[in-house]
């Protein structure tokens, strides 16, 4: 990604020579015209119905259908990501769309609190903020689009949506498909004022934990509710009595590798029982040998694509290099075919034999390289998968379920995993979300359709309703 005076131009990772498109830069100066519009626009959209509203999503829904073939390809070229991989995420986008329509009107129309009886009436409503922004990531820009797009514009806000300049090009192409939206482009300075910009009701925010933070304190300081969903370290524990299949190794590898290992929520850390180190290493060797292809994202065969960029490409070096001072070996998972020279590739790797401080095991890579850490007991593994500063997800591996959700009560992350981790192990109607430095907000489910609304309530007390017999002027009611 290059930034010229008035253009972001992207680049492929595949083949940094080949330029894949740009976008014009907002200029701080020119947020206040655009949400200006969002603000006008909102008063139209959210006066329609909600049947109304679902139906423009519900045709987006079925535009991104129509369009998976071309802008899967597009995001495959700005982003490294499969061609396969980007296709599905096109399609989930989709799924999740439709599966807002399906049921924000049972979560939207519901009165959150009604009462009518002797001590007054209360009547609760689901008012919307106006206009939220949306500040998106590159990784997963389609579903994580989809998930901020789908429930705010149902409740009846608009949005201005900033994506990523690492993935900017199908974020824009897919917001032409949504009403209600208006997309801006620009780093730093062109989010700050976003943020600052009164018409803005709420900020949600998908990526690092370094944007995040400035993100929170611009939103705290105009005091605006913030949706963040962060980073995450998340640790894979494998009790003593796993029982894997190859197909479950094999699920198990791209729980760490699709994408390169760029997604949030990807297997960061592997804690095995000691002695099972041997049969666990053996057979997860033997997956990624099968499952692993580094190659062009285009190429329908290949799982793993380049890493975003050329710095992305130095973390894993430096990441390499201190593994190696401190103690740990690597042993590559698949080899990088002749015509990847000149692309951001990095060769996907395991880490052994790392202590719990190295950089690889205390920080999040977000890439392809895994430690797989050795313990002796339950509670062990537990004090150490937990001793992290993020809390996004996390998963238990065990062939006693009942055990599993036991253990899962332990670990410290907004979403854990039972036998399976990363996408295999989402679900439309659970609450995603992380804690501790890993965010707050949800997304899916019905508490993400509910982040999106205010609730607002009208009061009558019984003393002053028609008949009633009033009260004697007083601070505060008995």
């Amino acid at each position: 990604m290059t930034t010229t005076g008035s253009a972001i131009v992207r680049e492929n990772p595949a083949r940094p020579s080949e330029i894949v498109g740009s976008v014009p830069i907002t200029a701080p100066e020119n947020v206040e015209a655009v949400v200006a519009q969002a603000f006008r626009d909102f008063r139209d959209w959210s006066a329609q119905p909600l049947a109304d509203r679902l139906t423009a999503l519900a045709a987006a829904a079925d535009g991104l259908d129509a369009a998976r073939g071309q802008l899967g390809e597009l995001l495959a070229r700005e982003t490294g990501k499969s061609v396969v991989d980007c296709r599905g995420e096109i399609g989930f986008a989709a799924t999740y769309l439709r599966w807002v329509c399906a049921n924000a009107t049972r979560v939207l129309e519901s009165e959150p609190a009604a009462v009518d009886d002797a001590q007054g009436r209360i009547v609760a409503t689901r008012a919307p903020f106006g206009v939220i922004a949306a500040i998106t990531p590159w990784n997963a820009p389609v579903i994580l689009t989809a998930l901020k797009l789908g429930p705010a514009l149902a409740a009846g806000n608009t949005v201005v949506l900033k994506p990523s300049p690492l993935a900017p090009l199908t974020v824009t192409e897919m917001a032409r498909l949504f009403p209600g939206t208006r997309v801006i482009h620009g780093g730093p300075d062109t989010v700050a004022a976003l943020i600052a910009d009164p018409r803005v009701g709420k900020v949600t925010f998908t990526g690092g934990a370094q944007a995040g933070r400035s993100i929170a304190a611009a939103a705290g300081a105009a005091l605006k509710p913030v949706v963040l969903e962060l980073g995450g370290n998340d640790p894979a524990v494998f009790l003593d009595d796993f029982a894997l299949s190859p197909d479950d190794y094999e699920r198990l590898v791209l729980a760490s590798f699709a994408t390169a290992g760029q997604v949030c929520m990807a297997a960061k850390r592997l804690y095995v029982p000691e002695r099972r180190f041997d049969e666990f290493t053996e057979a997860y060797l033997a997956a990624a040998q099968r499952i692993l292809t580094v190659g062009d994202p285009l190429d329908e065969k290949v799982t793993m694509g380049p890493v975003v960029s050329a710095a992305a490409v130095e973390r894993m070096n430096d990441l390499i290099a201190d593994a190696w001072n401190r103690g740990g070996w690597l042993i590559p998972l698949a080899a990088l075919p002749a015509d990847t020279a000149g692309g951001y590739y990095a060769t996907p790797a395991l880490a052994l034999d790392l202590p719990d401080d190295a950089a690889l095991v205390r920080d999040e890579q977000f890439g392809p390289l895994v430690p797989i850490l050795t313990y002796r007991t339950e509670d062990e593994a537990l004090a150490r998968a937990n001793d992290s500063d993020y809390g996004l997800g996390a998963s238990v591996w065990s062939a006693d379920e009942a055990r599993a959700f036991s253990v899962a009560a332990r670990l410290e992350a907004g979403f854990t995993f039972v036998n399976t981790h990363n996408r295999t192990g989402m679900s439309l109607r659970a609450p995603f979300g992380g804690i501790k430095r890993s965010g707050f907000g949800r997304e899916y489910a019905d508490e993400g359709l509910l982040e999106y609304t205010q609730t607002t309530i009208v009061h009558a007390p019984a003393a002053f309703r028609p008949g009633g017999r009033g009260m004697a002027a007083r601070a505060y009611p008995e």
